[in-house]
């Protein structure tokens, strides 16, 4: 309707734009932060339930308390932040659009002919009607700028690679035969690596030990086996087929894992035991298994037996029944490769002389991977690897290391003296 006029208001265009645009990055900036303090107000939350009795008994009541209060005033910070400059954004605005219009006015009162008053209505009721938008532009923007800070979490998620699972071969049972050829791993993000050069064959069959000082790698060299890692360098087979080349489900379909930290689900006593794609086995073969595991006779004196609800992470259960149903479940599984991480460490003396007797016979025609707790079962290993700083320093039986009075010796008179001399 009229160019000159319409410059006047195009002028502000670029002012506003700056102040979408450092109001935008500041409301991403505190988004971000809200989220992060969100995460940090759940952890300590649960921290603090799951917590509860070691809060307790070491009177962590007010800590508790303080450490909660600290994140809840964190976050309440920054949203107040979010707040203020959310608030502050639409008058800022508003008021600039309000500059803008006065000046149009004054401009075309003082400087144009208006030759048609009612052109120059019209014009400033079209002018006028642009006002709702860039009031709206002035409050939306906030909103969509929180959103896109969560959808941020949730894009870095979706963006995570994946397992890869490449590989297409498949067998119904592997004979077991494991060998480390060169393997070097190191964790995301550390130089130094956790295994190094690892050579190993193991035999269809052979028990193998690993022992060593915390940190020295036993638990990484086993976790390998399930490639929840991937080498960093060197390659491990099974019966002479790379890892790589397995399908991952086929692949940990042929191996069996019991370790330390035992994980159960809400569910009942039979459906952890047979669990997943062991959902097809019969109440007989879950009782066999339990037999085997010396968990029947505390399942039968549970109010509804094999269906009895266990709880949250088998809450209602203590931590020898839990690892005795992991055994259990292992045991049912019936795999080639049995991998045993401080399998027995929550056990007592008399529940571990019951599973050990299990084990032995779950052992047998298995390849068994035993990450030392107790000497009971190192010294019957075929073999046992001392390893030190990511390497193996020695390997032989029971006997022999202790004639070489070097790595395993040391260990033995360090940790192992008092349990042999209890059982001997």
């Amino acid at each position: 309707m009229d160019w000159r006029l319409t410059l006047v208001f195009i002028v502000i265009a670029p002012l506003i734009g700056v102040i979408v645009g450092v109001v935008g990055k500041r409301l991403s900036r505190l988004s971000n932060t809200v989220q992060n303090t969100v995460g940090d107000l759940t952890q300590v939350t649960g921290e603090m339930i799951n917590g509860f009795k070691v809060m307790r008994s070491f009177g962590g009541e007010d800590y508790e308390k303080e450490r909660f209060e600290t994140v809840s005033k964190k976050n309440l910070q920054q949203n107040m932040k979010i707040v203020v400059t959310s608030a502050a954004n639409t008058p800022l605005i508003q008021l600039i659009i309000a500059i803008a219009i006065g000046l149009l006015i004054f401009i075309a009162l003082s400087f144009m002919e208006i030759k048609e008053p009612a052109s120059f209505v019209a014009y400033m009721t079209a002018v006028a009607g642009i006002l709702p938008s860039m009031r709206k532009l002035g409050e939306v923007a906030p909103t969509i700028l929180k959103g896109v800070a969560a959808a941020d979490s949730v894009f870095s998620l979706l963006d995570t690679e994946a397992e890869k699972d490449t590989g297409s071969y498949q067998v119904a049972r592997t004979k077991g035969n494991v060998t480390f050829k060169d393997v070097v791993f190191s964790y995301p993000e550390q130089t130094d690596p956790a295994l190094r050069k690892i050579n190993l064959q193991i035999k269809s069959g052979e028990v193998v030990a690993l022992v060593g000082k915390s940190g020295s790698g036993k638990s990484t060299l086993v976790s390998l086996l399930n490639r929840f890692y991937d080498v960093s360098d060197g390659e491990i087979y099974i019966d002479e087929v790379p890892l790589t080349e397995f399908q991952l489900s086929n692949l940990r379909e042929q191996i069996a894992l019991v370790n330390q930290q035992v994980t159960l689900f809400n569910d009942t006593v039979a459906r952890n035991i047979a669990y997943g794609s062991l959902q097809t086995r019969t109440l007989d073969e879950i009782k066999a298994a339990a037999d085997a595991a010396h968990a029947t006779e505390f399942i039968t004196q549970l109010p509804n037996g094999f269906d009895t609800l266990i709880g949250e992470s088998g809450a209602r259960l203590s931590g020898g029944q839990r690892q005795r149903l992991a055994i259990a479940r292992a045991i049912l599984k019936d795999a080639p490769i049995l991998i045993l991480d401080e399998a027995t460490s929550a056990l007592d003396n008399e529940s571990e002389r019951y599973i050990q007797d299990a084990m032995e016979k779950v052992m047998e025609g298995r390849t068994t991977l035993v990450v030392a707790h107790r000497l009971s079962t190192i010294e019957k290993a075929d073999r046992i690897l001392v390893m030190e700083r990511g390497e193996i320093v020695e390997q032989g039986k029971h006997e022999e290391l202790l004639e070489r009075n070097g790595f395993y010796a040391r260990l033995y008179s360090n940790d192992f003296n008092d349990p042999i001399s209890e059982q001997h």
